[in-house]
């Protein structure tokens, strides 16, 4: 399909429908408007959310600035009023693990690594996430070590950096078993700079599958659990997931070939099972937070993901954890994000394209609240009620394509039941990525180097 041609960013009110313009109203007179987000009024929203032990807080884009700042206001604000023990993002867990020792004030050796320091660098080397962190760790200060609160990273991506973590692991507590897994992962060495062709050479045969050696690196640090454990409980979990993510993720580069819908689901599997793991870890009354993408988030069933047999964290976390789950959706109408235009193409500032007709976002423009927040968790509502017929949808992931946006980036969705809440920006900006000047002269320890 052919996009629809760009309208001016204010549109005549005579052309829409009158039935959305009537719901358009009614979205109004249910909202909660603010003025910004360091103005917005949180209180009703953190009275919904109520006693949930996960709250699932999204962004409809990789690259908007508003909806980092939001996540960033709303985490405060669980961790602050609700006591919520973590935050875990769609990132990989090394590079959030770097995080983690930063703002939990652990002692590690500076020259680890630099965080997040891989395409989309942007995603998360950003102004706006550099706040959060940096308020988290001047938060931890006045907590003990065992109260902390924690940041890790859920994605599967990793596989090479958490290869070396494992041998690092072992090397220290066991060089014998060190030996032997690092002759298992051998099998990856040849890939280690573009693991897809991997998966390639391994589906066609040119390449014995490494299937067998990963599980059994894995099953043999398990099988230790205990005394490994005995040592240090904390790294013990961070060379447990690092060994189950380079077994998951080299399933996931021969899947990778096979469509989408087997490597988007081993993908949020693996998320969910290591969100577990961590409320698992951090103890049974333990309460988490996940920053991730709408289309992780929201509830799949209320999408057209369903019928292609797709399911993500926030169908599993419904599924898990019913009404202690409370997920949070953003939106906006026009504007610019940070994306690029193809994977692993420079990162650019594009110009977002004011919403098309019957979507849910023209909805929300339509209703000339500039800024707000929508509870859809009441179902006897009007606003609820009317927002039950499928509509379209913005999806902008690292890329975006604004020149066939219609077939690129929109797919239907039933917003009550894909969120408990949906807040909107009608015109929201591209975050601002790390300079290298404004990290000059840092510490060592500091987890977004140079």
């Amino acid at each position: 399909m052919e996009p629809e041609a760009e309208p001016p960013l204010r549109r005549n009110l005579q052309v829409v429908p009158p039935s959305d313009r009537s719901l358009s109203r009614i979205i109004a007179s249910a909202a909660e408007p603010f003025g910004s987000v360091e103005t917005a009024d949180l209180k009703p929203l953190l009275s919904r959310i109520g006693d949930a032990r996960v709250v699932l807080i999204g962004e409809a884009s990789h690259g908007t600035s508003e909806f980092y700042r939001m996540r960033d206001r709303i985490s405060r604000a669980l961790i602050e009023t609700k006591g919520f023990n973590f935050v875990a993002i769609e990132g990989d867990w090394p590079d959030a693990a770097r995080i983690d020792h930063y703002v939990r004030h652990r002692e590690y050796r500076p020259s680890e690594w630099t965080a997040f320091s891989r395409f989309p660098i942007w995603m998360w080397r950003n102004n706006e996430v550099r706040a959060f962190v940096d308020w988290l760790r001047s938060y931890n200060t006045a907590h003990k070590p065992t109260s902390r609160v924690a940041f890790h990273g859920l994605d599967l991506y990793s596989l090479y950096d958490s290869i070396r973590f494992v041998l690092e692991y072992l090397d220290d507590v066991d060089p014998k078993s060190a030996k032997v897994a690092r002759e298992r992962y051998g099998c990856l060495t040849p890939w280690q700079s573009d693991p897809a062709t991997y998966g390639h050479a391994a589906l066609t045969g040119r390449y014995p599958t490494c299937e067998a050696d990963v599980a059994h690196a894995l099953s043999d640090l398990l099988q230790k659990h205990q005394a490994y454990a005995a040592h240090d409980g904390e790294r013990f979990l961070d060379a447990m997931q690092n060994a189950r993510l380079v077994a998951n993720a080299e399933r996931y580069y021969r899947i990778m070939y096979y469509g989408s819908r087997a490597s988007w689901n081993l993908r949020d599997e693996h998320m969910f099972n290591t969100f577990k793991t961590l409320l698992a870890y951090h103890g049974e009354r333990s309460k988490g937070i996940v920053w991730a993408h709408n289309s992780h988030i929201g509830n799949a069933e209320a999408t057209e993901m369903a019928a292609r047999g797709e399911h993500n964290i926030g169908q599993l976390c419904r599924k898990e954890f019913g009404q202690l789950c409370y997920a949070i959706g953003f939106g906006t109408d026009h504007g610019t994000v940070a994306a690029a235009s193809e994977w692993g193409g420079p990162m650019e500032i594009k110009d977002v394209r004011p919403s098309v007709k019957e979507s849910v976002e023209r909805l929300c423009y339509e209703s000339e609240t500039p800024h707000f927040m929508l509870g859809l968790s009441d179902r006897e509502a009007a606003h609820t009620n009317g927002l039950l017929k499928p509509r379209l949808e913005r999806a902008i992931g690292v890329i975006y394509r604004p020149e066939s946006e219609l077939a690129s980036h929109y797919f239907e969705a039933v917003l009550p039941r894909q969120f408990d809440e949906y807040v909107w920006f009608d015109q929201t900006q591209a975050v601002a990525p790390l300079k290298t000047h404004e990290l000059k002269g840092l510490p060592d320890t500091y987890p977004f180097g140079v």
